[in-house]
């Protein structure tokens, strides 16, 4: 690769423009670490790509303790409430009043993306946008680089001392990891939704959760005028498959609207099947790379720990490496895979438990029936059980 074709260098280059590389990029850029952010999207997608919204009180308070909790203060919504529906009634948790108290703050994540961006790139950050990281080499070196491929298809080279691999489960990050150097723990949990963002007000002031025989339903408010749905469908189904009048009479069916009143419906805007999975790799670290967000480890969407647990990543990750840059204190980055994994398992076995709780088996077997018991139990459990409620809440808020 020619001089020409090497593109630039910094202290960190860092994989991906979602919330774990642009926290990161901008916690660095505050102590004066010189970083780069490589985004293979271009920027108005990556502003408005919808994902989670729900944030975790700790999340807030990362956000606050850095000076990037403007826009969500602003904009953003407490929430503390979740409401069950089931064959036998319904009842609601209010959350905030359990546990440790605490509560969600409802912010669509392509608008805290946006804030994120914004303040990054009006402090002096770079972000080459377009930019397609193909691998990370000589990771186990003091000088990592990542090859890339610009829009134009022109290739490059950007030269490290630390990467940062914020780039998703597929993402160049993970697939440079050596053989062998990584563990995967690997889970399909064999379960699909159509995930359904409706141009629509919410129908309850609280998350819902519907269990039916049909298939589990879910209504989480995001605006005023936007609301998430999602339907469990056979794994396969096209996300087209289903009308918008099937889509709405099936989410009033599960929610059981004729007991407790009527979907507001609106127009479809985004639809996307996602089948859950719970993916982790350990460890977190090879050499002078070092896995965030998604690529380290991806948690099914029961709970909404993604973006939770990305943002926690980064901040752990930003103090490692400024004290490694800064004072040669290497203790934080050596810690930095086992700090991670322990949050991120204690997030999968609560996504996992609400992954069974909310989804059961639709067989008429001896078994399918025996573990539908057992669902049915654990739900019971916890409308009447206050140490249960009181261990949920600690769990769904927490990270």
């Amino acid at each position: 690769m020619t001089d020409r074709q090497t593109r630039s260098a910094s202290d960190v280059v860092i994989l991906g423009a979602g919330p774990a590389g642009l926290v990161l990029g901008n916690l660095l850029q505050e102590r004066g670490i010189d970083c780069v952010v490589l985004e293979r999207a271009e920027r108005a997608y990556v502003q408005t790509r919808a994902r989670a919204g729900f944030l975790a009180a700790n999340t807030v308070r990362i956000l606050e303790r850095h000076g990037l909790a403007e826009g969500l203060r602003r904009g953003g919504r407490v929430h503390s409430t979740c409401e069950f529906r089931t064959a036998d009634g319904r009842f609601r948790l209010d959350y905030g009043g359990l546990g440790r108290g605490e509560r969600h703050t409802v912010y669509p994540q392509q608008l805290l993306v946006t804030d994120l961006l914004t303040r990054f790139l009006a402090s002096g950050g770079r972000v080459e946008f377009s930019t397609e990281a193909l691998a990370v080499l000589d990771a186990d070196t003091e000088r990592p680089s990542v090859t890339v491929r610009d829009a134009d298809g022109r290739p490059g080279r950007w030269r490290a001392r630390y990467v940062a691999g914020c780039d998703g489960r597929y993402g160049a990050a993970r697939r440079s990891l050596p053989d062998g150097s990584a563990h995967r723990y690997h889970c399909d949990h064999g379960v699909s939704w159509l995930g359904l963002l409706a141009e629509a007000p919410p129908s309850l002031d609280a998350v819902g959760y519907a269990v039916h025989e049909r298939g589990f339903a879910g209504h989480m408010a995001r605006t005023s005028e936007i609301t998430r749905y999602y339907l469990q469908c056979e794994r396969g189904t096209a996300a087209d498959a289903w009308s918008e009048e099937r889509i709405w009479d099936e989410l009033e069916l599960r929610m059981r609207g004729a007991e407790y009143g009527p979907l507001r419906r609106g127009r479809i805007a985004q639809r996307g099947v996602v089948d859950l999975e719970s993916d982790v790799l350990e460890p977190l670290r090879h050499g002078a790379l070092f896995l965030a967000g998604d690529a380290a480890g991806l948690v099914s969407p029961c709970a909404a720990k993604g973006a939770n647990l990305a943002v926690l990543e980064a901040e752990i990750l930003a103090r490692a490496l400024v004290d490694a840059l800064v004072r040669g204190d290497s203790e934080g980055l050596d810690a930095y895979s086992a700090r991670c994994l322990a949050y991120i398992w204690r997030a999968q076995e609560f996504s996992h438990w609400m992954v069974r709780l909310l989804h059961g088996p639709s067989g008429s077997d001896g078994t399918s029936l025996f573990h539908n018991s057992l669902r049915r139990s654990r739900i019971t459990s916890l409308r009447t059980s206050r140490s249960h409620q009181d261990w949920f809440a600690e769990h769904y808020v927490g990270v």
